[in-house]
């Protein structure tokens, strides 16, 4: 079952994949259909965002620090 919800940027209609058991096939071909409904810019897009995303979270949770020297004494 295929639930529509919302909107994803330049007004692409998102949906969720809801199934009353794991069915990873499901999931792929339900995955690969939305991929291949988006324009090259858009999954680039979608990306780029994601590596934002990611880049946040994880300097919230302390990485992607410089690293430090210390010296021994």
């Amino acid at each position: 079952m295929i639930v529509y919800f919302g909107k994803y940027r330049d007004y692409i209609m998102s949906s969720v994949l809801k199934l009353e058991r794991h069915n990873e096939k499901e999931e792929i071909i339900f995955e690969l259909k939305f991929q291949m409904s988006l324009t090259t810019r858009q999954r680039f897009e979608m990306m780029l965002k994601k590596t934002e995303e990611i880049k946040k979270l994880l300097v919230k949770s302390g990485h992607r620090t410089a690293f430090e020297i210390i010296k021994r004494t």
